[in-house]
């Protein structure tokens, strides 16, 4: 499948869309330097073609009381596809479950979730092991501090060519 090129514009539109999604369609316009139904136009093919997937609100969970931010590095007993496939569609109805990475290395999944405390964790990861869903081992790590949190992806870097090869 090709690629869509995205043009500056386009470009430029998806970094003021990731800085403030709440954005009017005037005040971006006028950040990119479009006239309003061009820009509204760019915007709509963008949803479109997939590359805004959503509009959400950023939630600072500290003012939401006490809560426990947690990664767990997770290996599988088997490597077989179902058995990924069974693993992923069980970690899938756990709503503390925020993130899931398949990754290489040393381990097969980094996972992120944000629970109320340790021993709401404790009863999760035991109702995941209970499951029987191919957990061969599992090491978790406590979030004391998030010193680094960005929200907004380095869109122009990840788009740069690389003109030192040529």
């Amino acid at each position: 499948m090709a690629l869509t090129r995205l043009d500056r514009i386009d470009m430029n539109i998806l970094v003021e869309l990731q800085r403030n999604g709440r954005v009017t369609n005037a005040q971006l316009a006028d950040s990119v330097a479009l006239s309003p139904s061009p820009c509204l136009l760019r915007v709509k093919r963008l949803q479109r073609e997939g590359f805004i997937n959503g509009y959400s609100a950023l939630i600072d969970l500290r003012k939401l009381g006490n809560n426990v931010t947690l990664f767990l590095e997770i290996t599988l007993s088997q490597h077989k596809r179902e058995d990924f496939l069974l693993f992923e569609t069980s970690l899938r109805r756990i709503e503390e479950v925020v993130e899931c990475h398949l990754i290489s290395g040393g381990f097969d999944y980094l996972v992120k979730m944000v629970v109320r405390d340790l021993s709401h964790f404790q009863t999760i990861i035991e109702g995941l092991l209970e499951e029987n869903v191919g957990i061969a081992k599992y090491f978790s790590y406590i979030v004391v501090k998030s010193p680094i949190r960005k929200h907004e992806y380095p869109l122009r870097l990840l788009c740069e060519q690389d003109h030192t090869s040529e």
